[in-house]
């Protein structure tokens, strides 16, 4: 069996308007299809946990935050997928991250202007 490498995805997930967060997701998918291409076996909190927990109700979504925080210790790195800006719950992770002494990974997929941040992401 092949050797995979154990690693956490973060992307952009919460958006403002119905477009940006099928944006989002699809970006999500194009992020994990990229690790996997890398002979990585990733996992995507945001993608798993939302479908079960209601992100936008605030002890859910601290529940599924602290969830996907639980795989940390289990990993070989977090891997940010960048190209659409740096969300807060990415922002936090990566500072989470680095207090933590772990390996910390920004990536970049898009080799067009087809996915432009949205103006309210910042950039660490």
């Amino acid at each position: 069996m092949p050797h995979y490498r154990l690693v956490i995805v973060e992307s952009p997930y919460r958006a403002r308007t119905r477009a940006l967060a099928r944006r989002n997701v699809a970006y999500m998918i194009a992020a994990m299809r990229d690790s996997i291409n890398r002979a990585e076996a990733p996992f995507l909190s945001h993608m798993m946990y939302t479908g079960a927990l209601d992100d936008d109700n605030p002890i859910d979504r601290q529940l599924g935050i602290d969830l996907g925080f639980a795989w940390w210790p289990f990993v070989e790195a977090i891997c940010f997928y960048c190209d659409l800006g740096w969300s807060e719950g990415m922002i936090n992770a990566k500072l989470r991250a680095n207090r933590h002494g772990l390996a910390v990974e920004e990536r970049y997929i898009a080799q067009n202007n087809d996915n432009q941040p949205e103006s309210e992401l910042p950039q660490p």
